[in-house]
């Protein structure tokens, strides 16, 4: 009886040091020394509610709604009094706008009726909103409380991957390695500076490797060659 190959499973490559990991967050900070959210916020709520708009919508589209919602609605009072047909109004033009209009009334209501109308500062608290995740209270943790919190989006979870800075399957499990090899002085804008260089250069489809200053750290073998001109 003959046997099966074996199949041999591919070698995924080793994940940066910690002492890479210090180096990769040293150079993005000199690309950007101060990095903050491009969300438009003025408060902790209306942060958490941009927060929850940005979910399948870009920052900019994000903005350009919630500058004339919040003109009329900036707290959880005036939003529950706004209603969910007021709100439809102003974010009609982001995705899945409905369904967002329904949780921002409902977390708002929630805020006044649990809260005082203010926005807990626990990661459990905040999650037992109507739409808010756990990125959402990681962001609202980090920017508004200065809390360590790492939230892990799309571009997060792409180049922790990428990198190898923090594999991993999933986003909590790209979180949890984040938050072990991120060092101290730069876990507040750990998020904002992964996000930024996932947006701008480590990009989905085509990653701009010949302009990227974390190149020689990050493990990614595939990486882009420089158009023609560049």
């Amino acid at each position: 009886m003959s046997k099966q190959p074996v199949k041999r499973r591919k070698r995924r490559a080793p994940g940066l040091s910690k002492a890479d990991a210090e180096t990769l967050y040293e150079r993005l900070v000199e690309v950007l020394s101060e990095p903050k959210t491009e969300l438009e916020y003025t408060s902790p709520y209306t942060l958490l509610v941009a927060v929850v708009l940005s979910a399948q919508a870009t920052d900019v589209g994000v903005n350009k709604a919630t500058r004339g919602l919040f003109a009329a609605a900036d707290t959880p009072e005036k939003m529950v009094a706004l209603g969910e047909d007021g709100v439809r109004e102003h974010i009609k033009t982001i995705g899945l706008f409905r369904n967002k209009a329904k949780n921002v009334v409902a977390l708002s209501e929630k805020l006044l009726e649990d809260h005082d109308g203010e926005v807990p500062r626990t990661r459990e608290a905040l999650t037992a909103l109507p739409g808010v995740g756990r990125k959402t209270a990681n962001v609202v943790l980090s920017e508004a409380f200065g809390e360590h919190a790492i939230a892990v989006d799309t571009h997060v979870f792409r180049v922790s991957n990428r990198t190898k800075l923090a594999p991993g399957e999933t986003p909590e499990a790209v979180e949890e390695r984040l938050m072990a090899i991120t060092p101290e002085r730069f876990m507040h804008g750990a998020h904002h500076w992964l996000i930024l260089h996932g947006r701008y250069v480590c990009k989905a489809r085509k990653p701009e490797c010949w302009r990227c200053v974390i190149a020689d750290i990050c493990k990614f073998r595939e990486k882009t060659p420089a158009p023609k001109g560049a």
